[in-house]
């Protein structure tokens, strides 16, 4: 096993930009501010992005601010019927005028334009998500959301990580297995559904050119709220990697691993084969069964993207740091692998 260092509390960048520690928590105790950042300003990415799932159905929104340009987005995924919707807005030259707060736990982030209205804000200790989003997907239908979310764990993940580029980093946090209750309509039909969420909270100056891998599990088992965050693939992840466990809202910390995406005879990636994910301290052991790949694929001029965020169902075993095993039997997550030249 790789030695990983634990965060300590302070400010995130020094007065060069760069990271005064690189590494992980269990909360955000690193304090970001924008100002403190040296690079570029056309380099600042921040983003929230919200899943709120269970075994059947899952809706995802995302607001981010990259600087350059703004992406707001919308998704409905069907998985007894394979099936999903996505759809974005997007705007230019933004530089940090949608105000992303400079902390996950308070401050509420809100988007309007003639075509969406999107908000993420705390209200009477909850998180409420609202959507509404004219002429949305190919039937350009009406897409309306309403979310609440409780029950926010004690531990989340939480990574600073430097690129090998002064004055880049990023700063993350998942906040996985949120209680959810949600009501959404497409053309007008209204539908509620329960489920656990998860918040992706980034914030960082990041590479032209980088791939990710990323996967998430929000689930129940026997009653018990169980959760991973998995992933590796861009910055320099020496210091630590961003790979855990929660059940019952407490971290088991994982080591390293990798996905293991099948190839097909052009030697491509065939991502809707079951995958492997394995880590090398043998806490994670699963075989993901693809159900969809929500794939996006965009190149204009010198921007490129090549998403493929693939929802299925995890089998295998989690050992928690007592030796003790919870074993996954076909639960709904994801995992992705994202190329962008951004």
């Amino acid at each position: 096993m790789s030695q990983q260092t634990i965060l300590q509390p302070g400010k995130l960048l020094n007065e060069k930009g760069d990271l005064c520690q690189a590494g992980y928590a269990t909360s955000l105790i690193k304090e970001y501010n924008r100002k403190d950042i040296k690079a570029s300003g056309w380099r600042i990415k921040e983003w929230d992005y919200y899943y709120i799932g269970n075994d059947e159905r899952g809706v995802a929104l995302t607001i981010a601010d990259n600087s350059y340009m703004s992406l707001v987005s919308a998704s409905y995924l069907d998985f007894v019927n394979k099936t999903y919707v996505t759809d974005s807005e997007m705007g230019f030259f933004t530089f940090g005028k949608l105000k992303l707060p400079p902390t996950s736990a308070e401050g509420d982030v809100v988007y309007n334009s003639k075509r969406v209205q999107m908000s993420f804000c705390f209200v009477d200790g909850k998180r409420v998500l609202k959507c509404t989003f004219n002429k949305w997907g190919k039937q350009k239908q009406l897409f309306e959301v309403y979310a609440e979310l409780t029950d926010e764990p004690r531990d989340s993940m939480v990574i600073a990580t430097p690129f090998d580029k002064p004055k880049h980093f990023y700063y993350n946090q998942k906040i996985n297995c949120m209680s959810a209750n949600c009501t959404f309509s497409i053309g007008g039909e209204e539908q509620k559904f329960d489920g656990l969420a998860v918040l992706d909270w980034g914030r960082g100056v990041w590479t032209y050119k980088n791939t990710w891998y990323w996967g998430s599990l929000n689930t129940l088992v026997d009653g018990r709220k169980v959760g991973f965050n998995i992933g590796y693939g861009f910055g320099n992840t020496d210091a630590a990697s961003e790979n855990m466990i929660f059940v019952d809202g407490i971290c088991h910390k994982v080591d390293r691993l990798t996905f293991d995406i099948p190839v097909d005879d052009k030697g491509k990636d065939d991502f809707l084969s079951p995958w492997k994910i394995v880590s090398n301290d043998g806490k994670m052991n699963l075989t993901f069964e693809p159900i969809l790949d929500r794939a996006d694929v965009m190149s204009v001029v010198v921007l490129a993207s090549n998403q493929h965020q693939v929802f299925g169902r995890f089998f295998g075993d989690l050992v928690l740091d007592d030796g003790s095993v919870i074993t996954l039997t076909g639960q709904v997550g994801f995992a992705e692998k994202v190329f962008n030249k951004w």
